[in-house]
């Protein structure tokens, strides 16, 4: 039986969840606590397998008990319980590993539907244990590799696990996939766990490779005395292999040691793999900046345009040097003026107002940049505007005017075209001519656009931001925002 405790400050709650935690399902119950630091005793005394933890109890809150705790129990698993569906109550959830995040009021069916998930992963963490008992080589590579070792218990290892070398270096791969994320679509023929593997079996073919896979991380110990940087080579081909493009994951490689000092390479390749993924987040990030500029620009206020755009430069000059930052900006600029005016798009179109390449790479600090790129923008801005007014007929204006009034309600194509007094066909010419979209995206976009706002700067949950810009349906707008941002509301920073 797996020992449960729940922590609520609501009776209630508590009753409620212990009556169907009592049903079976192979968990008990082993305590019920109302504030965090009460919380944090029958954590320490009781070590239940599993805790259902409100966030807004007395004392500490939910989330800082489970910061206390995580690492000193690493198999607990946490599922959060909470009346507020919240983006940055989630973002505060993940990099503490919680398992679950369940709203209040929780159904029945909800409620037992996490349990089995959780018994499935609490069953495989057991399993984990037995193989670890049975394998040497797999206790060897997930708990001593990771810690210096005596030079008589190194001879011992080597010969009994017939390694070759008295070297040996460590690698790390990390999927992205997790309890708390949603499950990555590996590729053909590389599913979890089975891709790690893959990878040990291309690796085989020139070196002397042990590996394991521990959830969404695999670790490869490489038995041979071997430059780092010719490492980083096979191995990068061999993960290529597995996870080609745009699935590569991220990895990291650490430097080659004798045995007795390979958690060093262990700690290096920890590092790398940390480092890799914030680059990946940062060029993720960036990505998504532009991409909503280009969206909003023509169609959001200026102010809010402007601010956006100081986000973008902002993020790419703090995750950059200078030189590497302007270089970054360069493409920016180019797409920039391409959409407002048609320049890069063919020799009969009217030149660029300026040189973006030439212009950036002469700047020389900071405050040149900033005073250059204000201007640059502005003068972006004035000829979206002039081209939205001087290209825009009355009839479109009209029906655009009309939907930014509407678009919190339900509003159909033919509802614009009688505002702006013509046919719907002629409306939906329209919009193809002038804005290059339809109205069902143009519409999408601006909703879009309004949620990104109210995520960011009120405390509505999902459901009532969905409700805001006029859908009716969360799951649909869930589904929708994801397709327009690249991810899902709950997971949007702003």
């Amino acid at each position: 039986m797996y020992k449960v405790l729940i922590v609520d400050d609501e009776e209630p709650v508590l009753e409620s969840y212990s009556f169907m935690l009592e049903g079976g399902r192979d968990f008990t119950v082993a305590g019920t606590a109302r504030s965090g630091y009460q919380a944090l005793e029958l954590i320490y005394q009781r070590k239940p397998d599993l805790v259902f933890m409100d966030i807004n109890i007395p004392g500490l809150d939910g989330l800082e008990v489970i910061a206390d705790v995580y690492q000193k129990f690493p198999g607990m698993v946490f599922v959060l319980s909470t009346a507020y569906e919240r983006f940055d109550l989630a973002q505060r959830a993940i990099p503490l590993g919680v398992f679950a995040y369940l709203v209040k009021p929780v159904s029945k069916k909800t409620f037992l539907a996490t349990l089995d998930k959780v018994r499935e992963h609490l069953d495989g963490q057991t399993r984990t244990a037995a193989q670890d008992e049975a394998d040497p080589m797999r206790r060897f590579l997930r708990k001593t590799v990771w810690q210096e070792i005596r030079e008589d218990d190194w001879e011992r290892y080597r010969t009994r696990f017939g390694l070759p070398s008295d070297k040996g270096i460590v690698c790390l791969v990390e999927a992205e996939h997790s309890a708390t994320s949603p499950a990555r679509d590996f590729p053909p023929g590389a599913e979890e766990p089975a891709w790690s593997g893959r990878i040990a079996e291309r690796l085989a073919y020139r070196h002397r490779c042990f590996f394991d896979t521990l959830l969404n991380r695999g670790l490869f110990l490489i038995s041979e005395d071997i430059d780092r940087e010719v490492m980083e080579r096979h191995f990068t081909a061999a993960v290529r292999e597995v996870f080609p493009p745009p699935d590569f994951p991220d990895y990291g490689i650490g430097g080659c040691y004798r045995g007795p000092e390979l958690y060093k390479s262990c700690g290096e390749a920890l590092t790398a793999l940390g480092n890799k993924r914030k680059g990946a987040d940062a060029q993720s990030r960036e990505r998504l900046r532009l991409a909503q500029l280009r969206r909003k620009i023509g169609i959001a206020d200026a102010g809010e345009v402007k601010k956006l755009f100081g986000l973008l430069w902002g993020d790419i000059f703090a995750g950059s040097d200078f030189t590497l930052a302007k270089a970054k900006m360069i493409p920016v600029f180019m797409f920039l003026l391409d959409d407002c005016s048609g320049c890069y798009q063919g020799s009969a179109g009217d030149p660029p107002p300026f040189s973006p390449a030439e212009d950036i790479m002469a700047v020389r600090d900071m405050a040149e940049w900033e005073a250059w790129s204000a201007g640059a923008f502005e003068t972006i801005l004035r000829m979206t505007s002039l081209r939205r007014s001087r290209n825009f007929p009355l009839p479109l204006i009209k029906a655009m005017e009309y939907i930014h009034e509407q678009y919190t309600k339900t509003i159909q194509l033919g509802d614009a075209a009688e505002a702006a007094h013509i046919s719907p066909a002629y409306l939906s010419r329209l919009f193809s001519e002038h804005l290059k979209t339809n109205f069902v995206e143009y519409l999408t976009e601006l909703r879009i656009e309004r949620a990104e706002k109210l995520i960011r700067e009120s405390r509505m949950n999902i459901k009532e931001v969905a409700y805001a810009v006029g859908y009716q349906d969360p799951n649909y707008f869930s589904k929708i925002f994801r397709k327009v941002t690249g991810m899902l509301p709950t997971q949007y920073a702003g």
